[in-house]
């Protein structure tokens, strides 16, 4: 199967599951709002596909949220089923993404490296 045909499928199912995040997620402890796909990885025979979230909060939150969506994994297959037309319809694997807190932290420095910088030729 070529890359840009696995590519274009990523992204779609990326674009899936995040419309469907506030659907299923609503009258959970956990917004909707909070929660972020940062992408899809699925395996070359499209069977399994492992789904990058990112979540906002302290590390409580991202245990929770990260727990409502592996016990709700069935129902964002259902709406992958309904919404794209696949031979099968991949297991979906959530994992946390930690690569948005990651980089700003590194803003963070450089924020603080330009202030002292900024400060000492004042």
């Amino acid at each position: 199967m070529s890359v840009n045909r696995i590519e274009r499928v990523n992204s779609l199912l990326r674009r899936v599951i995040a419309e469907a995040m506030f659907q299923i997620l609503r009258g959970e402890d956990v917004s909707p709002a909070l929660v972020t796909v940062t992408g899809v990885s699925c395996g070359s025979d499209l069977r399994d596909a492992t789904v990058g979230i990112s979540v906002f909060g302290d590390a409580a939150l991202k245990r929770r949220a990260m727990e409502r969506l592996r016990r709700n994994a069935a129902r964002f297959q259902a709406a992958i089923n309904r919404e794209v037309k696949m031979k099968y319809t991949p297991r979906l694997f959530f994992k946390l993404d930690r690569s948005i807190e990651k980089g700003d932290e590194v803003l963070a420095i450089l924020d603080r490296l330009e202030n002292k910088s900024s400060s000492k030729e004042g």
